[in-house]
């Protein structure tokens, strides 16, 4: 999130390890440590969640409620496939196409998935995507950007959509 002051994403030179090594612990874990005592290390003050206002306790309620109903193995097999060949096949068959439909980008600024495959953001919008409209890195917002600026969020949203008619 862009809350945590030392969150300074850059674009890293390649993807190597040396290179994700230079992430915070928490998208390269510890050998050692589970994301429990990954996320500790790095616990914010009560002072500082108390004046949290893009995750509210209801609304993170919300989250807790249903990755205990039904698991958090969904949100991580995306990553998976850099490891192993679990999901390839599949993804493969999508290999060297193109998306040809009027695109948008909304990233957080302070979100390193932007930065951590070299060429890749580029790629994205001059070839991968052949109708890119718009790509929007929002200040104030990391990983979780529908969150942490909502309302930016949705005004880019809408300002999308209502160019498309």
């Amino acid at each position: 999130s862009a809350d945590w002051e030392d969150n300074k994403p850059y674009r890293l030179a390649a993807r190597t390890a040396s290179e994700w090594a230079k992430m915070p612990n928490y998208y390269i874990m510890q050998l050692d440590q589970g994301m429990a005592e990954t996320v500790a290390n790095e616990m914010p003050s009560a002072a500082h969640i108390a004046a949290n206002t893009w995750l509210p306790e209801t609304a993170l309620a919300v989250y807790a409620e249903e990755y205990g109903r039904t698991g958090f193995q969904g949100g991580l097999n995306g990553y998976r496939m850099g490891s192993n060949q679990v999901g390839r096949e599949e993804v493969e068959l999508y290999a060297g196409r193109t998306i040809d439909q009027p695109s948008m980008f909304i990233s957080g600024a302070s979100d390193w998935g932007t930065y951590q495959s070299p060429g890749a953001f580029e790629r994205m919008q001059e070839r991968n995507c052949t109708d890119m409209r718009a790509v929007h890195l929002v200040d104030g917002a990391g990983h979780w950007v529908q969150q942490e600026q909502a309302e930016v969020t949705s005004e880019l949203l809408l300002e999308f959509l209502g160019g498309l008619g």
